[in-house]
């Protein structure tokens, strides 16, 4: 089933993932030239709206700019802080985490302009209750009024994607990360970690439970501070490799040679697009979800709004995603390998085979056996079996790994179980043997070198928090764009939808999760970063208007 999906994906990832990339990258250099590199002038700016220096509570709109700050946050740092970065390292090495910068520099002045187009078109719409009287904006609203009746095509067309993108990457991954984590940990079963987070995502928004939501959204700033916290005191620790780390991060990321997983490795424009992905994913500039949350701000000077919002991809990328990088980078263990359960019918289970670059990832055909001799695979093999895209070089029966394994490792067609049988005839569904980690464990196994236990439980918790908090607060986003695309009637189904989305983000694998997503995310993206770049001359127009109204000293 999840080769199938993953076969599926693979013609549109491979075409999308560099449309996303040079749109992504390409609309925000143009908007920073367009607007003199506003990020940087008007940053000082920002932090003193936010701290409600321009505050009118008489002004139009349901909340504070700082509140809509924090609204927007809850959504952005979470998942893609813990795990994004993680992923990032073991697939484009350490390099992307400077193409994740660099999206998050250039994203300040996306985040801007699409939040301040945001405030400038949004309109009342119709509550979650049917009720009217709520402000609702974003990409489809400033598709339909700044572009046009005639471009409406391109406002659905973003407003089903969004959907699309609020049920995989702002839910089903969130998902997948704690049902990843809480196996790796407490190997509980993924069915259970997906019942029982789906069953609170459903409680808060389908039954209405929102003292649950209310205790995530105290708890989940908390728990970034005292993983923030937590994660400087391990970069200290090792303070002796934070100097080498961030070199590495230079130097690999325009002459890349040190990839975990063979895909990619020394490749340069993988490392970009590893940056480029886990760089969008984690601060959300250009994808047109924060502007939804960012619209019910109170204010009537729409650019007040676009200055507080480019604080985000700074705070969530240039500080957050950086403190979780250099702690993974100053452990090394990124390139480490720990003693793992090699559950072979495990969505982590992948093929590689041996190219001059490293290892590759394939696609074999099925049914397939592979034969392993005192727990070599066998030489001149043409697939090997890996662990996280990394062939793994050992392979024993027992977790103390003690006893070599002898025999053969049977992949059955698409649904059947994967089963080892040894010389001795005895079959099992899993052998043991050193492998890498990747997303959330290898964030937590960083944690857990410098801080012990505790670092354990510290990134369990922040992921539980964020994650539910995250599939919350997403699932308001998509709410905003059903209400755009079929009306209210359409609430109750699409969170229904939303729910079940969830618990099958918790059985998937790593893998197929996080192309979906990305998948998703590029869908949405796209349409949003041509709205821009055509609406780019009314955001400029509005930004000199707005500042030559200000006072020299508080501009």
């Amino acid at each position: 089933m999840e080769q199938l999906i993953l076969l599926f994906l693979d013609p549109f990832r491979n075409v999308l993932e560099y449309v996303l990339m040079i749109s992504l990258l390409g609309a925000g250099l143009w908007l920073s030239i367009r607007l003199g590199f506003l990020q940087f002038r008007r940053l000082r700016h920002g932090i003193a709206v936010v701290r409600g220096d321009f505050d009118d509570p008489d002004a139009p709109g349901d909340m504070t700019h700082f509140q809509a700050l924090t609204t927007a946050l809850s959504a952005t740092v979470g998942i893609g802080n813990i795990a994004g970065v993680a992923l990032a390292i073991h697939w484009g090495g350490p390099g992307a985490i400077f193409w994740m910068w660099v999206t998050a520099i250039l994203g300040m002045a996306t985040k801007f302009s699409e939040v301040s187009l945001a405030q400038r078109f949004r309109v009342e719409m119709p509550d979650t209750d049917g009720k009217s009287g709520t402000v609702s904006g974003g990409p489809m609203h400033y598709i339909e009024q700044g572009l046009g009746k005639k471009w409406r095509p391109l406002a659905l067309f973003f407003a089903f994607a969004l959907i699309l993108a609020a049920f995989v990457s702002g839910n089903a991954i969130q998902a997948n990360t704690i049902s990843d984590l809480m196996h790796t940990v407490f190997g509980l079963s993924p069915w259970i970690s997906g019942c029982v987070t789906a069953a609170v995502v459903g409680l808060v928004i389908i039954g209405g439970i929102s003292r649950i939501g209310r205790v995530t959204s105290y708890l989940a700033p908390s728990m970034a501070a005292i993983y923030v916290l937590g994660g400087i005191t391990v970069i200290v620790l090792n303070a002796g490799e934070i100097l080498p780390s961030i070199q590495l991060i230079f130097t690999e990321a325009f002459n890349p040679t040190a990839g975990v997983a063979g895909t990619g490795t020394g490749v340069f424009l993988q490392t970009l697009l590893w940056g480029v992905r886990r760089g969008l994913f984690s601060n959300e500039a250009g994808q047109g979800s924060a502007p939804i949350a960012h619209s019910a701000a109170k204010t009537d000077e729409p650019v007040s709004e676009g200055v507080v919002a480019l604080l985000e991809p700074f705070i969530d990328t240039i500080l957050i995603c950086s403190i979780t990088a250099l702690v993974i980078l100053t452990t090394g263990v990124w390139k480490q390998t720990t003693p793992t359960t090699l559950a072979l019918s495990s969505g982590d289970i992948s093929f590689v085979q041996q190219t001059d670059q490293g290892f590759e990832a394939v696609d074999p055909d099925f049914p397939l056996e592979l034969n392993i001799q005192n727990g070599i695979q066998q030489e001149g093999a043409t697939v090997l079996l890996a662990w996280h895209e990394v062939a793994i070089e050992t392979f024993y029966v027992d977790a103390a790994r003690t006893e070599l394994f002898s025999g053969k490792i049977r992949f059955p067609e698409s649904g059947g179980v994967a089963v080892a049988m040894g010389a001795d005839g005895k079959e099992t569904t899993q052998l043991h043997g050193q492998a890498v980690e990747n997303g959330a464990p290898l964030t937590m196994w960083a944690y857990a070198e410098g801080l012990g236990s505790f670092g354990i439980y510290l990134v369990v918790f922040c992921v539980l928090l964020f994650g539910i908090s995250t599939a919350i607060s997403w699932s308001y986003y998509g709410d905003r764009c059903a209400i755009y695309l079929f009306g209210t009637k359409a609430i109750l189904p699409y969170r229904v939808i939303y729910v079940g989305m969830h618990f099958l983000g918790a059985i998937l694998s790593l893998e197929v999760v996080w192309d979906l997503g990305d998948m998703a995310m590029s869908l949405g993206t796209i349409p949003n970063v041509i709205a821009l770049i055509l609406l780019s001359g009314v955001v400029r127009k509005m930004s000199q208007e707005y500042f030559s109204k200000l006072p020299k000293k508080k501009a």
